[in-house]
């Protein structure tokens, strides 16, 4: 980055370099969407091992979560970025040339564990450098990157697919076997390119101010803090964290304590929720869905891209409303949406009434309300709940849980449409919404506007029974 950008221009460059992880991700868990109808025919794929190649990745990533946190408070946020950037990059490699379902799912694993660093450490990150009154905005780019990723992701498929069906060169050149024989193979092993990308960008990005106050390095912490925030301003953040961390355990008995054990509860709950929405299965899924309902081949490839631009757009609904509406209303309403459209989406199939424009239109109401409300808003909520010390471990929990219900819908989609169907599958994912709405409106409380620290002073109080929690704010 420029050394002479500071301010709002400067965090906004840092927060998006950081947001590449979540375009890897989007990418990476949109991808396999075009690949899969090749790979099922070429490998020939039953129900169960459909769904083990789908959600391997997923696997990876509940690995990567799982590790990530106390990788990332040990050796820092930024060298645990480079670390996802690397597998990105070897797992593209391996999936273009894999000869086996075995060594694809191993590929794809890896992959799937650089996402688990990502999606852990990029959100975190963020929010560790971002000032409060811009947090929400900041760390939502995090998610419209995501969107960004499963749109291109989406494109690429088109395009490849294109190339394939209307490409004519030797049958025995490098490119014909990659691009058009096997264009799988181009597909996944189009993930290098963004992957190279943001390795190579993450040596202009800083480490984490608090990461490196935590480890008493705070020189280097309070050039930061005044690059974002100006001299004085930086001079009182500084002031602000270190006495915080001061006071904090740096063990994961903290999250066990009164008041911080629901900031844990929060973190595990509400992730794994917004994934029984079913909006891996739509992204992973989303040209099957559409060729089973009688689109073609193309067809279903460019309605898919339709949903990911819908998904990007109103993600920028979010990032423009998040630090307006505040985040317990945003999960409340995206709950409450998410019911509804599921529902709708379920009753048209189990109608057989798959018209074209009915069906697409649903699904693009569906993401919409996701893209709006569940998707930025989940991942700020965990990205802010946590105490310094020990917050890195503490959001691979979250992380974790998000990623074993990810895995969870996909290793079971494929089985439920073909026992019960598309749409009593999607009828079963409504239902669950219902539940998360009381969770949110009863457990959830406001942090909209609030430093890191005042968050963390409120669970404290209220664990102390000091302080009388209004149900609306912090």
């Amino acid at each position: 980055m420029n050394k002479k950008l500071q301010g709002k221009p400067y965090v906004i460059l840092v927060s998006l370099t950081a947001g590449l992880g979540g375009f890897l991700f989007g990418f990476d868990t949109a991808i396999i969407s075009g690949a899969i109808n090749f790979l099922r025919k070429q490998f020939h794929l039953n129900a169960a091992l459909e769904g083990w190649v789908m959600s391997s990745a997923l696997v990876g990533c509940v690995i990567g979560a799982a590790i990530s946190g106390y990788l990332a408070d040990k050796f820092g946020r930024k060298k645990i970025l480079f670390l996802s950037a690397l597998l990105f990059i070897i797992s593209a490699l391996g999936c273009m040339i894999a000869n086996d379902p075995a060594f694809l799912v191993a590929a794809r694993m890896i992959g799937g564990i650089g996402v688990g660093f990502a999606a852990m450490v990029a959100p975190m990150f963020i929010s560790e450098l971002s000032p409060a009154n811009m947090r929400g905005r900041l760390v939502s780019l995090y998610q419209l990157a995501i969107t960004i990723g499963i749109l291109f992701a989406y494109l690429t498929n088109a395009a490849l697919l294109h190339y394939a069906a209307n490409h004519v060169q030797s049958a025995d050149s490098f490119t014909y076997f990659y691009m058009v024989t096997e264009v799988w193979r181009a597909m996944l092993g189009s993930d290098m390119i963004p992957a190279l990308l943001f390795f190579i960008l993450l040596f202009f990005v800083p480490e984490s101010p608090r990461w490196l106050i935590k480890e008493n390095k705070e020189k280097n912490a309070q050039k930061i803090l005044e690059r974002i925030n100006g001299i004085r301003k930086g001079e009182n953040e500084l002031d602000s964290i270190r006495n915080a961390i001061t006071k904090e355990k740096s063990s994961f008995r903290q999250l066990l304590e009164p008041g911080i054990k629901i900031a844990l509860i929060i973190g595990l709950i509400l992730p794994f929720l917004s994934q029984l929405a079913g909006i891996t299965t739509v992204m992973y899924y989303a040209p099957s869905i559409f060729e089973k309902a009688g689109f073609g081949t193309n067809s279903a490839m460019g309605s898919a891209a339709i949903i990911g631009f819908f998904n990007m757009l109103f993600t920028l609904v979010a990032i423009w409303r998040i630090d307006k509406w505040g985040r317990k209303p945003l999960l409340t309403w995206g709950f409450v949406g998410l019911s509804i459209t599921l529902f709708i989406i379920g009753a048209l199939f189990i109608q057989s009434n798959t018209d074209s424009i009915l069906l697409l239109g649903a699904f693009v109401l569906y993401i919409a309300v996701f893209a709006a409300t569940l998707g930025p808003g989940v991942w700020v909520v965990i990205s802010e709940i946590y105490p310094t010390k020990i917050r890195g471990r503490a959001m691979s929990l979250g992380t974790l849980s998000l990623f074993l219900g990810s895995t969870f819908v996909t290793q079971t989609y494929p089985i439920l449409k073909d026992s019960i169907g598309i749409g009593t599958t999607f009828i079963g994912y409504a239902l669950v919404m219902l539940a998360a709405i009381f969770f949110v409106k009863k457990v959830i409380p406001e942090t909209k506007g609030k430093t890191l620290e005042e968050i963390e002073l409120f669970w404290k109080q209220k664990g102390n029974k000091s302080f009388q929690l209004n149900k609306e704010t912090v």
